[in-house]
């Protein structure tokens, strides 16, 4: 679903440019006719649908001022680009300390409104993360701050929001990297220990060995190598909240005492006369089928039903593409900060493939997907180019090739792409053709077995042909291959490719 923008200005005439050209951009659009209307949305229910607004300053009745100072510090108001005929720095400097995020003269040019867009819904997107990360290490995430658009993961919020109101012990289950911890987080932000710590076991990590000791704590001398008495896991967590992730992991003599604590309210460390009393809230995660691993003996029956008594089942990404853009978004603005990258968009077609994918690796492997674009890109958007592993497990997916341009000064024209069909008759060659001759240059398609060839190696050779088609001019190479030149580099380096000599 596209952001919505919101439009404030008197004149219609400026309303509807605006929205024509917004629309253009790829956004969704809401109009207001003045400063009164503006307001009834941005400090009403609705605000939430509200990604943006183009704010006039000059309006009768409240103007542009006006309704910067009454949204000014409110929750959840999107960033505001005021705009107005008078260019003047005093209105400009006034506007942004009132809470403006850009300023802009009209008549705005379409790249300068797009550029503004961008850079408006990147800011919020960094200062919505710099939010999280610090309401995460305070244990006082809530649901509210998760990223979720898909109807699937609003019933996880709703059964989140109602285990957040008691003691009770919940158990999330769902695949490996769906997001199981953030859940569990967000639960205790919502509770009456929100603030409180917030203590992480992956039960899956720990030796087998020092699961006790980990978890419960022991005396100093209790056994070989005990040099100085430790404080376990859930008197760290006294007060606040224990997460088990991967609690499917731990071994049957740490389960026993594990049913102790929860039945008790209290945890016998190593080597201890007596035990402790411990105040927590439990929350439990497992990737596994918890009634098959109690069928087979391996985790037991009683503490099964101790911990799954709140069960909260996680869709993988697969079941809720809808959160797939968003997500998406999020993770760009967050990497392109910290790796310094000018990369600010992803392409409606690049998009398009993410949202085709079936993710197995969930909303991680998203996440490092994301990651390693970012990194690698050369230009300011993410294209399809960016996405290779992505592009080689989507079936069907054939990404859009460029009409070929009229040629010129009698260089070789691109006759390929009507012998890529599925079903041409002539599947072997993409052709290279010169205009002014009957020889043609040929890169094969399917190799001397009858099999298609790599990906790669088809690449290689139409480095290859390109090099010696403008003779070396790297940066000619890079602009017909549409590639930058960094990449293009790196790709002769991984093929072996030397430059041929200008």
């Amino acid at each position: 679903m596209p952001k919505r923008v919101l439009i404030v200005d008197d004149d219609p005439a400026q309303r509807r440019i605006l929205e024509t050209i917004i629309k253009r951009l790829g956004y969704d659009t809401k109009a207001a006719a003045s400063g009164e209307q503006a307001l009834d949305i941005l400090l009403g229910p609705d605000v939430g649908a509200i990604s943006l607004v183009f704010l006039d300053l000059v309006m009768p009745g409240t103007d542009g001022m006006a309704v910067l100072e009454k949204v000014q510090g409110k929750p959840n108001v999107p960033p505001i680009i005021v705009e107005t005929a008078n260019g003047s720095i005093d209105a400009a400097i006034n506007a942004m300390r009132a809470g403006a995020t850009d300023f802009v003269v009209k008549p705005a040019s379409p790249e300068r409104l797009e550029c503004s867009i961008k850079n408006a819904l990147n800011m919020e997107a960094l200062a919505g993360e710099i939010t999280r990360i610090k309401k995460r290490v305070q244990g006082k995430l809530t649901f509210s701050d998760l990223i979720i658009r898909s109807e699937a993961m609003k019933r996880v919020i709703s059964l989140g929001q109602r285990s957040a109101k008691s003691q009770i012990p919940v158990l999330i289950e769902g695949e490996s990297g769906v997001g199981k911890e953030l859940i569990a987080r967000a639960i205790q932000g919502e509770s009456e220990r929100a603030g409180q710590p917030f203590v992480v076991v992956n039960c899956g990590a720990i030796p087998e060995n020092l699961v006790e000791s980990i978890l419960f704590g022991h005396e100093k001398g209790s056994f070989t190598g005990a040099t100085d008495k430790r404080i376990g896991k859930f008197q760290e967590a006294n007060g606040g909240t224990l997460f088990l992730d991967e609690v499917g992991e731990l071994p049957l003599d740490a389960q026993v005492k594990l049913l102790r604590a929860l039945q008790e309210g209290e945890v016998d460390p190593v080597g201890s006369k007596r035990p402790v009393k411990v105040d927590f809230r439990l929350i439990s995660a497992t990737n596994r089928d918890m009634i098959e691993m109690v069928k087979e003996g391996t985790f037991r029956e009683d503490l099964y039903y101790r911990l799954n008594v709140f069960p909260v089942w996680v869709p993988p990404l697969k079941d809720r593409m809808e959160d797939v853009p968003e997500l998406a978004l999020h993770f760009l603005a967050r990497f392109a900060a910290e790796e310094g990258k000018r990369v600010s968009s992803i392409s409606e077609e690049a998009m398009a493939l993410l949202k085709a994918y079936t993710w197995p690796g969930n909303v991680r492997q998203l996440e490092n997907t994301i990651f390693r674009a970012v990194v690698l890109a050369d230009g300011n958007e993410l294209t399809v180019s960016d996405f290779p592993q992505v592009a080689a497990h989507v079936d069907g997916y054939t990404p859009a090739i460029p009409e070929a341009p009229a040629p010129v000064d009698n260089k070789p024209t691109y006759e390929g792409p009507a012998l890529l069909g599925a079903e041409s008759t002539v599947p072997q060659t993409l052709e290279v053709r010169e205009s002014n001759g009957p020889g043609a240059l040929g890169i094969p398609a399917v190799g001397e077995g009858g099999e298609i060839r790599r990906l790669d190696a088809i690449e290689a050779d139409m480095i290859r042909l390109a090099l010696g088609r403008y003779r070396g001019h790297m940066t000619e190479v890079a602009k017909r291959l549409g590639i930058g030149r960094s990449t293009l580099y790196r790709k002769m380096q991984e093929y072996g490719l030397e430059a041929r000599a200008s």
